[in-house]
Formats: C-alpha cells, sequence, structure tokens
C-alpha cells in the first residue's frame, strides 16, 4: 500500500511540474501586459483586437502618464509590463533619458507623417495627434454673467477666481505639456510669473489630462484647459450641449500620443508585435470608434470625421519645441510647483 501511494505521489508531483512548466513555456510565448495613458476604452478595444489578431494573452492598467513614469523608474529595470501605450510625449521623453526605454526600429514607422511623430532615437513612436486649448460650462458663465476666455491672459482675469481646471504636472502629460507650451510662448521666467497669478483663479489641478473635459459639463469645473478632442468626447458620446470650446487666440501647442517598449520587458517579441500592430491602421483606426477623436499620424490611418466636423483641423498649432521640453522640462516641472501653492487642490487620487 505504501508503494502505491508512494508511486501516486511521484506521479502527482510530475504532472505539477509538467503543468508549471507548460504554463510558463506559455507566458513566455503568448503574453503581454499594457500600461496604457490613453482613455480606458481605447486601450481596452487595442488590447483586445492585437490579442484577437495575433492569440497572444493580452493584459492592461489604465494609469496616467506620470503613474506609469513613477512605476517603472521604481521598477528599475524589471518592469512588470512590457509595453506603454497612448499619452503625451513629455514623459516619454524623461523615461527615455533615464534609460527606461526599449530602443527599436518597426517597419510601420515608415508610415509616419513627419520626422517629428517620433523621437530621434527610435525609443517612441507617435499614433495620434491632439490640440490643447480651453472650454467652459456655457449655463455656468451666463449664470455669473461672465465672458468665455479666447487667450491665456484672459485666465488671470480676477472674475474667474476658483473657476479654472488643468492637470497636475506630477501626475499627468498634459500638465507637463501646459507648463512647457507657456515657457515656450512666454519665456522661462515670464511664464513662472504667470502660474503663480493663475494659480489665485485654479479650482483643483486633476490627476488625469481628461479630468477638466469630465467636470467641466457637470459644473463642477466652470472653465478647463486640455485638449480639446476630450470635449468632442463628451459633446457627441455623452449628449452633453452646455460646453463651449476655443483655441488661445495667441497661439497653442498639440499633444503627440505615444507607444513604446521598456526595456527589460518579459514578453520582448510580444511587444515588437505590439508596436507594430499600433503603427497600423488595425490599431488607431479604433480610436474613433472608441470615444478618442485625436488626429491620426500615419498615413494609412483614415479620417477622423468627428474632429474635422467639430472644427479642429481648423487650428493651427505653435512649432512645439520638443528637444526643449526633452531637456529642460523636469526643471521647468520643479519651478512650476515652487510657484503655487502647493495645498489639497492638487490631486494625486
Amino acid at each position: 500500500m505504501k508503494k502505491i501511494l508512494g508511486l501516486l505521489c511521484i506521479s502527482a508531483m510530475a504532472f505539477s511540474l509538467m503543468s508549471c512548466g507548460d504554463k510558463k513555456n506559455a507566458k513566455n510565448a503568448g503574453e503581454l501586459v499594457v500600461y496604457g495613458s490613453c482613455e480606458e476604452e481605447y486601450l481596452a478595444a487595442a488590447c483586445a483586437k492585437f490579442e484577437s489578431l495575433t492569440g497572444v494573452r493580452t493584459t492592461f492598467q489604465r494609469l496616467s502618464t506620470g503613474e506609469v513614469l513613477t512605476k517603472i523608474e521604481e521598477e528599475k529595470g524589471n518592469p512588470s509590463a512590457d509595453v506603454w501605450f497612448g499619452g503625451t510625449t513629455d514623459p516619454y521623453n524623461e523615461a527615455a533619458a533615464k534609460g527606461l526605454l526599449l530602443p527599436v526600429e518597426p517597419k510601420n514607422a515608415s508610415h509616419l507623417v513627419g520626422k517629428q511623430f517620433k523621437d530621434a532615437n527610435n525609443n517612441w513612436f507617435g499614433i495620434y495627434r491632439g490640440i490643447l486649448g480651453f472650454f467652459w460650462n456655457t449655463e455656468e458663465l451666463q449664470r455669473l454673467k461672465l465672458e468665455p476666455p479666447k487667450d491665456w491672459d484672459d485666465l488671470l482675469k480676477p472674475e474667474y477666481k476658483g473657476l479654472v481646471s488643468f492637470a497636475n504636472p506630477n501626475t499627468a502629460g498634459t500638465g507637463k505639456l501646459i507648463v512647457n507650451t507657456m515657457v515656450q510662448l512666454k519665456g522661462e521666467k515670464a511664464a513662472m510669473d504667470y502660474f503663480a497669478k493663475l494659480d489665485k483663479n485654479i479650482c483643483q489641478y486633476t490627476k488625469s489630462g481628461s479630468g477638466p473635459s469630465k467636470l467641466v459639463p457637470t459644473g463642477e469645473i466652470v472653465i478647463g484647459i486640455g485638449f480639446l478632442h476630450d470635449v468632442v468626447y463628451q459633446i457627441v458620446n455623452n449628449g452633453y450641449t452646455n460646453i463651449g470650446m476655443t483655441s488661445p487666440s495667441s497661439g497653442t501647442s498639440y499633444e503627440i500620443g505615444a507607444t513604446a517598449i521598456f526595456k527589460g520587458a518579459k514578453n520582448l517579441d510580444n511587444a515588437k508585435k505590439f508596436i507594430e500592430f499600433a503603427l497600423s491602421p488595425d490599431c488607431v483606426n479604433l480610436a474613433q470608434d472608441n470615444g478618442s477623436y485625436q488626429f491620426l499620424v500615419i498615413d494609412n490611418a483614415k479620417p477622423v470625421e468627428v474632429a474635422i466636423k467639430n472644427g479642429l483641423d481648423k487650428i493651427e498649432t505653435m512649432v512645439y519645441n520638443f528637444d526643449d521640453a526633452k531637456t529642460n522640462g523636469p526643471k521647468y516641472y520643479a519651478e512650476f510647483f515652487e510657484v503655487i501653492s502647493k495645498d489639497d487642490r492638487v490631486k494625486t487620487k
């Protein structure tokens, strides 16, 4: 009896080891983990499409760009995800400068419509372009008998005290872009003077870049600064009719939404496949079907009709200095937090 039990135990152990081994091999051959900083609806659709096309089991977590940057810094070359998808490039550039991204040369990068839509060292690649602007709750401004802002300096008006919001640069790439944009429009010192004055009118610095666009139509925020495609989402997908929007009359900038592979990715082959996918119509054409109305930056993508219908294609943008943002951005962000009041308006959750 003891002999039989012993044989059964040995057999069970052998089966257990074989199962673990098979599972490990399957994981190495067939999985991918994505950190996504675009809106979750698009992120989920892209990951599901990639899985259906390749058979690679794909899981994702939606995090702001600032959260991703902090997380991969803490993981020190042993990232828990393989790929970063979506979100503005300023945090990507910080990650690249710290050696946290892996340079690759995807074939589909040949479809990018301009050299500005990829990192010079192939650390990241653009997948969309979004325009920075203002938006407001029309009902609230009418109730308060106030005119909407037309330019950056209008936001400093004393009658806007406690009405304005934009994203926290520590947690959102949108906030970083706003800081860099003002430095490039006004100069470093003048930009910091501007933010010190604007701080008096801020009701909150939201955790995410799209936060103000979600809070303006409900009246929780009256005036927001952020991406206009997020406003289009509120109008088209959520049916809000009480939102006005414009681009600043003296100039505005734009984001490049990007994708990249983390250095030390455990599923490298699948990560490379995902980058090729991300730079294809199979991926980017999903955006407008899932509430993301940024302009696409590959030459074989279909036009974003909703963005065109809402006039976003007519907006001219400044020549944004990505090199300065990459080199000096961290210094500017530190200076920003020195000139504002670091109180509970600065949201991290």
